[in-house]
């Protein structure tokens, strides 16, 4: 009898060990099933990586019974902003970026004067062929907000640029080599380019190489572009794009050139520092004066900017 009772003992003890084991096992079910859910909601999130950063730089000097000479007071106000959405799935991948800036200087002697003024738009698709390589189209428009003036020393100011005068639009189908998330260099062989100039008075007196009288310049050629954006030091980033166009119709071994670089170093969480280098070579602007032989001519264009202010990151 004593057996048969250590028996069924044992077979309770058992089936109560099982049901526990189950039990648990069914737990532990639910659990890894709602962290699949978790996941894949998460990654659904991610398919789009979005942000700006915007910064407003101001800079002001003085000068009082300076023996040296010089403005008494100059004040100079910059605000740039950058907006990314950036979208990757599988092997397709869209990035969008657009670069916006707008300065002003105000000195005793020269009075307000314009020295930034950028708008700058960038959309490009890639599919993933493999070893970093993606087969891409890429859209690009490049403009201004407001009226730019020339100011010769003895007569009043002269326009030359304003909203859509000019306006370069770049539509150029391609391969981009992306090796890591810092670098990209986007070359195609078949590229459309727009130059737009808008404004009447502009357009009659063929500026920005448009045919006298005419809006719109259609060039067909070659361009490259590439971008680096990288923290070189703690705190320290540096991001520069540059981008060659040949002109196939024209003086293709002229290239036009537009090259811009900041530098930012970051101060703490709002406050940051920032240096800003672009250069411009475009052979169909010839709006400037060979001094010795008063011949008219494109020239290389130099624009330099420093600067401290408040950072926002959203």
């Amino acid at each position: 009898m004593k057996k048969v009772y250590l028996a069924a003992t044992m077979m309770l003890l058992a089936a109560t060990a099982l049901h526990a084991q189950d039990d648990s096992m069914r737990k532990l079910r639910e659990e890894t099933a709602k962290k699949i859910k978790n996941g894949e909601k998460d990654t659904t999130g991610r398919l789009w990586k979005k942000g700006a950063t915007f910064n407003l730089m101001f800079n002001q000097g003085s000068l009082t019974n300076w023996a040296a000479g010089g403005d008494k007071l100059s004040l100079s106000l910059l605000g740039t902003l950058n907006v990314f959405a950036n979208y990757k799935k599988d092997r397709h991948s869209w990035d969008n970026n657009l670069d916006l800036a707008y300065g002003y200087v105000n000195t005793t002697s020269l009075g307000t004067r314009k020295n930034d003024d950028r708008i700058d738009f960038t959309s490009k698709y890639g599919y993933d062929i493999g070893n970093h390589w993606y087969l891409s189209g890429l859209f690009n428009l490049r403009t201004q907000f407001t009226d730019g003036y020339l100011y010769p020393a003895d007569t009043t100011p002269e326009l030359v640029s304003r909203f859509f005068a000019p306006a370069y639009i770049v539509l150029s189908p391609g391969v981009d080599y992306m090796p890591n998330k810092e670098f990209s260099l986007f070359m195609s062989p078949i590229t459309a380019r727009w130059v737009v100039v808008m404004d009447d008075s502009l357009s009659a007196r063929g500026a920005y190489g448009v045919d006298t009288g005419k809006h719109v310049k259609s060039e067909f050629g070659a361009f490259i572009t590439a971008t680096w954006n990288k923290e070189i030091l703690k705190n320290v980033t540096y991001k520069t794009k540059l981008e060659l166009f040949s002109n196939y119709k024209k003086n293709p071994q002229n290239i036009d050139v537009f090259w811009t670089n900041v530098l930012s170093m970051k101060v703490n969480k709002w406050l940051s520092a920032n240096v800003s280098l672009d250069m411009i070579y475009d052979d169909d602007v010839k709006e400037f004066e060979n001094t010795k032989t008063g011949v008219m001519g494109p020239r290389l264009q130099i624009k330099q900017v420093l600067g401290i202010g408040l950072t926002a990151k959203f």
